[in-house]
């Protein structure tokens, strides 16, 4: 036997090797090897096994790690597919596939030492006891009251020693053996199980549809698609307003997929991937008649977590799984449902290679594997809408709050018109800070945002102009007053506050403080409410994994008055007492030179606002802004997604931005910009030669400076390439990529369906 392996680093291939006959039935498509490679002893996957080689020297395999094949044959082929479509080499994807605890040598599970009673054995209890120490029957007496416990649970609650433990052992009494120890993440947590809602008339007709697929397409269960349902039946945009129900909807969809023994995937935002969330499903399926594994697999897990969480799937004794966007490769088998909730969201799209968007990798995966996929926004990207009004999606709509709730009262504060003398503008509009001491009074909880961290976003001086920035990057740096440092929030260069002008020719003592963050947000909060509690939430709060279940908490219970955040609590809570969200400066990423500019304004403020009023009290929302008549403030006050789809989608047309199109990003990068600006011409050159003569509907752009231009010491041009095929193009880019010749220093990144263009 032969077996194809691709190796750990990417070499761009990969290598045959002979199957030593004693590993014959250990090894499978997916296993882990370890093989030689020139001098070294290097790990792999196993792609393929076949019966014969066109080489006719090969080496044989030097050993099978582990007994099961970690990548299933068709995760392994969606890896392929997205070293293809991505223009990245088969080692790269896989390495995504599978997290790094997974992918170690050795097994990575924990163990621990089990105190176990000894049934009828010669220590029973009346013909031993006369025989044990005080101590030892004190500990006896726990021991045969547990039945089984861990040995360091049995010292703590005894106050003994192992060695009292194992004299009970030796008297016959107990057995005291090692036993794996998985790491639950919430196992600590009591979850109370939950039973199904009672759907409002639209959640019941969308529950129906997503049925009937999961029913059309029970038939390819272990054998692939249904040949009866075609693509467009099995993928549903479910676009549903904040509030209305869109997570009983996907707990009632996954109980179908379950009952016909099949596995459910649900993806989540990271910055949305909240306690509740998952608490949830948690709730609804790990306890009960419908009682289930449930899997969780994000960042925020230590690699242990990760590790037992990930062999809890493969080994079939999690059939849910929720988690951020790598947990699209999950290896559930047979799959039904895969669910991606707020699909807008640029998280799903990696930065780095394989830059794959899991909302597109889950699609092809549904539709390879026979799963029906939902994709769930209340405020879709238009990608999907498009999609879904061009019959590729079938589209559900939820367009009224469960309950009878009613969607939140948006007032939009000009903030041009609160500029007050030498201090320029206030930081609350007068009808803000009557809102918030409103709530106050009443005991009821405000959210405010600010899509910004840090005090102030910028060091000035007010002399000479001079403004601090990073040495690295092309931004100014941001201070942060709990360290009374300078940050870039790019390359995370830090430097100590100057207390004077750091011109030479200036060295003006008068410098300056200019724009605002949540920190600064939450120090004036302080000072115009002082006896309001008042928690902060971004990034730099939230510095240990726990963080963000405790303080969401203490939210929930009552304890804090006004949340201050960043976009990490604009979606996915829900918490019935706030009933007032204020959006400090709401058209800061509104002037943005990237063409998603407006939609991400308009999603960000209707999510943002969609926290407001879940409870019994009708919500308000405040929204502060110097350019109050754009459009993407506006439907987003009207709460009218169809409007402003219309409005930006026809802006999109002539330009042929997405939806019209697709967009692939290739990216130059060196210490030295005429280098860089040199090497970017030559690429476009290579473009209109090797690409354009193949694929006349290409439209080029660039080369030119990216909007950041300078980051992390390295400079930045792009060109932007548009086209209708982008399958052709990326296979294309690929080829080109083989035979550019650059300067060692300079490096091309191609990112196919970019999210963001800085």
């Amino acid at each position: 036997m032969i077996a194809r392996v691709t190796l750990d680093f990417a070499v761009g291939k990969e290598f045959d090797y002979v199957v030593p006959e004693a590993w014959a039935g250990q090894i499978e498509v997916g296993s882990r090897v370890k093989v030689p490679f020139g001098p070294r002893q290097v790990r792999g996957w196993v792609t393929a096994l076949l019966e014969a080689s066109p080489h006719p020297r090969l080496r044989p395999l030097t050993r099978v790690l582990g007994t099961r094949g970690l990548v299933t044959p068709k995760v392994l082929e969606l890896a392929r597919w997205i070293a293809r479509y991505y223009c990245c080499p088969v080692e790269v994807a896989l390495k995504s596939v599978l997290p790094e605890a997974v992918r170690r040598e050795t097994a990575g599970w924990r163990e621990r030492l089990v105190v176990r009673v000894v049934e009828g054995g010669v220590g029973a209890p009346e013909a031993g006891a006369r025989k044990l120490t005080r101590r030892q029957r004190e500990v006896w007496h726990v021991v045969e009251e547990r039945r089984e416990l861990p040995l360091q649970e049995l010292v703590r609650l005894t106050g003994s020693t192992p060695d009292t433990v194992r004299r009970l052992e030796d008297k016959g009494l107990v057995h005291i053996r090692a036993q794996v120890a998985e790491r639950d993440p919430y196992g600590a947590e009591t979850i109370l199980p939950t039973e199904p809602l009672a759907l409002e008339a639209h959640q019941a007709q969308a529950l129906a549809e997503i049925r009937a697929a999961l029913e059309a397409t029970a038939g390819g269960v272990g054998g692939g698609p249904s040949s009866e349902s075609p693509r467009a039946s099995r993928t549903f945009l479910l676009h549903g307003v904040t509030g209305s129900g869109k997570t009983e909807v996907y707990l009632q969809a996954m109980a179908v997929a379950l009952e016909q023994g099949r596995g459910a995937i649900v993806l989540v935002p990271e910055i949305s991937l909240t306690p509740q969330t998952i608490e949830r499903f948690k709730a609804r399926f790990s306890d009960g008649p419908r009682r289930t594994g449930v899997a969780v697999l994000h960042s925020h897990l230590s690699a242990g977590e990760r590790h037992d969480e990930w062999h809890k799937i493969r080994q079939g004794r999690a059939r849910v799984v929720i988690g951020a966007r790598s947990a699209v490769f999950a290896p559930v088998e047979p799959l039904g449902l895969i669910v991606v909730d707020e699909e807008h969201e640029d998280s799903y799209k990696q930065e780095e290679a394989p830059r794959y968007q899991a909302r597109d990798v889950a699609v092809l995966r549904g539709e390879r594997e026979g799963a029906v996929v939902v994709l769930g926004s209340a405020t879709p990207s238009l990608e999907s809408y498009f999609n879904a009004r061009r019959g590729k999606y079938r589209l559900l709509e939820l367009p009224v709050r469960v309950d009878q709730q009613k969607l939140p009262v948006v007032r939009v504060v000009d903030l041009r018109q609160e500029v007050r003398g030498p201090k320029g503008v206030p930081m609350f509009s007068r009808w803000l800070r009557d809102a918030i001491q409103a709530r106050l009074e009443k005991g009821e909880q405000t959210i405010l945002f600010l899509n910004r961290r840090g005090y102030a976003t910028s060091l000035q001086c007010p002399h000479c102009g001079y403004v601090a920035g990073c040495p690295h990057c092309s931004v100014s740096l941001t201070y942060h007053r709990t360290t009374a440092r300078l940050c870039c929030h790019i390359c995370g260069h830090t430097e100590a506050v100057p207390s004077a002008c750091p011109n030479p020719a200036c060295a003006h003592p008068a410098i300056r403080y200019a724009g605002i963050g949540t920190q600064r947000v939450e120090e004036t909060l302080a000072r115009l409410f002082p006896r309001a509690r008042v928690q902060r939430m971004d990034s730099d709060v939230l510095q240990r994994k726990d963080d963000y279940r405790r303080l969401l908490g203490e939210f929930r219970a009552g304890r804090i008055d006004i949340l201050v955040g960043t976009q990490m609590i604009a979606k996915g809570l829900h918490f019935p007492n706030v009933t007032l969200v204020g959006i400090v400066y709401a058209d800061l990423g509104l002037h943005l030179p990237d063409f998603r500019a407006a939609e991400r304004t308009f999603q960000l403020l209707t999510q943002v606002s969609g926290r407001a009023g879940r409870g019994e009290v009708e919500g308000e929302v405040v929204v502060q802004a110097f350019t109050p008549f754009h459009s993407a403030i506006q439907y987003a006050r009207r709460h009218d997604f169809v409007s402003f789809y219309e409005e930006e989608v026809e802006f999109r047309r002539p330009l042929g931005y997405p939806p019209w199109a697709r967009i692939a990003l290739l990216t130059l990068r060196g210490r030295n910009e005429e280098m860089v600006k040199y090497a970017a011409e030559h690429v476009r050159r290579e473009v209109e030669a090797v690409i354009a003569p193949r694929l006349p509907s290409l439209r080029v752009a660039g080369p030119a400076a990216a909007p950041l231009l300078r980051a992390e010491s390295y400079y930045r041009y792009q060109l932007m390439l548009r086209t209708g095929r982008m399958t052709q193009l990326s296979g294309l880019l690929a080829e080109l990529e083989g035979r550019l010749r650059l300067p060692e220093k300079l490096t091309l990144t191609v990112d196919i369906d970019p999210a963001r263009l800085l």
